[in-house]
């Protein structure tokens, strides 16, 4: 490959078998929504501990009812009233019926319940003392959720990996998980290079930029499951540079630079890498973000991106976030790809692959879903990635796409999953 640019699919390999999953914490349940579990969690009780009622209406014996119909009813004596929290301790004989409610344990003897608006209530108000009748049989069970109809008592509820929802919190707190064991955030430090660049409360002189790139990448660290870590903004000098770096070396899981990534007159940080360190890659076929650097710096890794901001945006979802996703504990690491319809000719004059700002939308007039590009894909803009939701990726080589080609796009507005 060209000035020995390596695939990103490489790239991403290398990457990955440098990062290790950071340890196991333990935080409350419900904190550990959108986390992936490090360990099953397991039932200490039969989900539900009793067989219960699914609705509000009267606990019978399905054989009494068995004969019942519209022309032949059965008329049950009400013996006690039944709501959740408020158990009936008696057992329910021959000709006789409970009133009951949602979520109320099935009384002994009864085996069926039958919704309350079909049951027609003679002498009192359908309670204890009245009789309900009934028109039409009611099947075992009819009705009636059973004990353990979700889990058994030992089993797990939620396997190692597993990502955990809102709902699946609630179910953590009825196994009795009230805390879960997750991994912790990786720690990433985040470093902006460049005599040029200034902090955004800054108003820039003449020749100066404000740091977009840092307030990127830690959104997008947080984004992927980091803790991110602003170690500051460091100028064209070697000293400086190494001495930031380092610090960040000794106090991150992840070290990212954005800036001073060619092999220019201040490349320092790759000479910091090749000198205390190993360099596994520095190039990439990718646009935008070809000069890309990763290695090993004191057994941590560091990966160098772009100054640009959309190259530097583009590098970090390629790379960075897979890796962050591994190391907490997550299976899916990249974002999910769509195949899509192209309104338009995508020309190529570069053979790198392309990840070109665009965006997916469904079609007013045909209801099908298509994609169209930015209007600038110019490195340098970050308003066209924030209008974005995909990166439509053109392949390696110098053949582009002509408008009505189905193509492949990264949500980078989805976490994970199959997109429909």
């Amino acid at each position: 490959m060209a000035e020995n640019m390596i695939a990103l699919e490489t790239a991403r390999s290398i990457v990955l078998e440098h990062v290790e999953p950071t340890e196991v914490e333990t935080v409350e349940a419900w904190r550990a929504v959108g986390l992936p579990l490090a360990e099953d969690a397991v039932t200490d009780i039969d989900l539900s501990p009793f067989a219960n009622s699914a609705m509000d209406g009267y606990a019978v014996r399905s054989a009494d009812l068995a004969g019942a119909g519209p022309e032949s009813p059965v008329a049950l004596e009400v013996i006690g009233h039944e709501a959740a929290g408020h158990v009936f301790s008696e057992t329910v004989g021959a000709g006789q019926a409970v009133r009951i409610m949602t979520g109320a344990p099935v009384p002994a003897g009864a085996d069926a319940v039958v919704k309350y608006e079909i049951v027609e209530v003679e002498g009192g108000d359908g309670n204890e003392g009245s009789r309900a009748v009934f028109r039409a049989p009611a099947p075992a069970g009819d009705n009636v959720r059973a004990a353990g109809l979700e889990a058994h008592a030992g089993e797990a509820v939620m396997r190692a990996g597993e990502v955990v929802s809102a709902a699946g919190a609630g179910l953590l707190a009825s196994a009795g998980c009230s805390t879960v064991a997750v991994r912790r955030a990786p720690r990433v430090g985040i470093i902006s290079l460049g005599t040029e660049i200034v902090s955004p409360d800054t108003v820039p002189a003449f020749g100066q930029i404000r740091d977009a790139n840092a307030s990127a990448l830690m959104a997008s660290a947080l984004a992927a499951g980091a803790e991110p870590r602003f170690l500051g903004i460091a100028p064209d000098d070697e000293e400086s540079i190494c001495k930031l770096v380092l610090e960040a070396v000794a106090s991150c899981d992840f070290v990212i630079t954005s800036g001073g990534a060619s092999a220019g007159d201040y490349d320092y940080v790759g000479a910091l890498v090749r000198r205390e360190g190993e360099m596994l890659f520095d190039r990439i076929s990718l646009r935008p973000g070809k000069a890309i650097t990763f290695g090993m710096l004191r057994g941590v890794p560091f990966l160098g991106l772009s100054g640009n901001p959309a190259a530097a945006y583009v590098g970090f979802e390629m790379l960075a976030r897979p890796a962050i996703r591994a190391m907490r504990g997550y299976s899916d690491l990249a974002r999910p790809v769509q195949m899509v319809r192209v309104e338009h000719d995508v020309p190529k004059r570069q053979e790198r692959r392309f990840y070109n700002r665009a965006r997916v939308e469904r079609d007013e007039a045909t209801g099908e879903l298509a994609v169209r590009e930015a209007h600038s894909q110019n490195s340098a803009l970050l308003g066209t990635l924030h209008h974005a939701n995909c990166l439509l990726m053109v392949p390696e080589g110098l053949t582009g796409y002509t408008a009505g080609d189905e193509v492949p796009c990264v949500r980078i507005d989805i976490d994970e999953g199959t997109v429909l």
